[in-house]
């Protein structure tokens, strides 16, 4: 039996189990009648023979599945004319390679060697022995487990004691699945960036002003050893995010103060969506909308008044990166000012305030908190922004403070640097795990602003 047949046939026991030890339950205590006398109730001494049915069976088989290929591989390897102890590390993975794909039918047969056909064979054989036993195994299993928490199930059984507490271990080890996660990713960026630092100096990287990551080939040549002055980039990230910003933030915001104070429902039903369609949009698109339109847009005006203005510019990015935000800062904005009471609102229309002073005096400044939290985050969205940046910024690495120019940021240049084949023992390929280190680290604490900020100047209504 294949191994999705198998999962069905797991799932199938389970139910079965579950149906099992519910009757079993009201049987022990005479039926129906006596089921106030269970510790639990009937469907949680169901689910328990459930649990013990299905978790030791399903724990087999992902072991099994998750190692049967590597087993198999080895055991065939073995049995073949040239042992694998005789090959190098790439003969060895291109054998393997032929033969996985001979057995899974992506190869002709007809098109390898005769010992790899052969080998292949094998594998078939030993494939349909192991699911053959794993079958039996997890059957055996899954029964075992029904029969036995069938037999222990008692009135005084604390089955929903025991259910819960499988449930708490299972959502434990979710939440430790994901810390787990976070913390190799941050581990993994911060082990290839000491390697980097260990070849480029961190002040170069740091306070250099020349970003010119390519090796060159001949001595003569600009940057021949490379150069890593991260200082351009910096500058073109915190160019872009700030035009952004400065589209996004008010723009955001006023539209945030019209939907929760002025608007009325119909027109909030209608205005709203319509707003946050925005945050569906792929950002591909709005970097073929800036690429296409808006930077020939600005090139045609600057030249009409006597700017020079590039074709691909830091502003073209900058403004339909803000656009891109908008429904960010303008969500957020507007889930805390409908936070605030409307007690607040009435005491100032009591003492006499108009709407606008309201607005201004009250609800903002108890919103604020919010707010700025809200914009500190659209911040670090900005920072790690790349498909618009590529499409409409460019990939220039240009030390400059004008929006007319084009610049690249340091999202854009860890796509660059990772482009391809690259070999992982190179200052130009490690370089971008330097930048990455960075951009978390930058982007942890604006996070942490944000919290720190929200938490600080909370306010609490009862």
């Amino acid at each position: 039996m294949n191994p999705s047949m198998l999962l069905v046939l797991l799932f199938v026991l389970v139910l079965v189990a579950f149906r099992l030890g519910k009757d079993r339950s009201i049987a022990v205590v005479g039926g129906l009648r006596g089921v106030r006398d269970l510790h639990s109730l009937p469907g949680h001494y169901g689910l328990l023979t459930a649990l013990w049915c299905g978790l030791p069976a399903l724990a087999i088989f992902a072991i099994w599945v998750s190692f049967q290929d590597t087993v198999l591989v080895r055991l065939v390897l073995s049995h073949m004319a040239q042992s694998a102890d005789q090959l190098s590390s790439s003969q060895l993975s291109l054998l393997m390679n032929d033969l996985r794909n001979v057995v899974a039918g992506n190869v002709a047969a007809e098109t390898v060697a005769e010992s790899t056909r052969k080998a292949a064979e094998e594998y078939r054989a030993l494939r349909d022995i192991a699911h053959m036993a794993l079958t039996v195994i997890v059957v055996a299993v899954a029964l075992g487990g029904l029969l036995l928490a069938r037999a222990r199930i008692r009135a005084d059984l604390r089955a929903r004691n025991a259910f819960e507490r499988v449930v708490e271990v299972a959502l434990f080890c979710c939440s430790g699945i994901a810390v787990l996660t976070t913390v190799g990713i941050v581990l993994s960026i911060i082990f290839e960036a000491v390697r980097f630092f260990n070849l480029i100096p961190i002040g170069e990287f740091l306070f250099g002003l020349h970003w010119s990551p390519q090796m060159a080939i001949r001595a003569d040549q600009v940057g021949s050893s490379g150069a890593f002055g991260a200082v351009p980039l910096f500058t073109g990230t915190l160019l872009i995010s700030l035009i952004a910003m400065l589209i996004a933030a008010p723009v955001g915001l006023l539209s945030a103060i019209y939907l929760a104070e002025y608007a009325d429902r119909r027109a909030r039903s209608v205005i709203k969506p319509l707003l946050e369609v925005l945050a569906g949009v792929p950002t591909v698109v709005y970097g073929f909308f800036a690429a296409l339109t808006v930077g020939p847009a600005l090139r045609t005006f600057g030249e009409s008044v006597g700017l020079d203005v590039a074709s691909e510019s830091a502003l073209a990015a900058g403004l339909i990166m803000g656009v891109m935000i908008i429904p960010f800062v303008s969500s957020l904005a507007d889930d805390m000012i409908t936070a605030v009471p409307q007690s607040l609102r009435d005491g100032a229309y009591a003492l006499g305030a108009t709407r606008s002073e309201t607005i201004k005096q009250v609800v903002l400044r108890a919103a604020l908190p919010g707010i700025v939290g809200g914009l500190l985050l659209a911040v670090s969205r900005a920072i790690g922004e790349t498909m618009i940046v590529v499409m409409a910024a460019g990939l220039a690495a240009n030390l400059t403070a004008n929006p007319f120019e084009a610049v690249t940021t340091v999202t854009v240049q860890i796509v660059t640097l990772l482009v391809g084949d690259q070999e992982f023992d190179s200052p130009k390929t490690l370089a971008a795990f330097a930048l990455g280190l960075m951009l978390f680290l930058v982007t942890l604490l604006l996070n942490a602003i944000a919290l720190y900020v929200v938490r600080r100047f909370r306010e609490q209504y009862d």
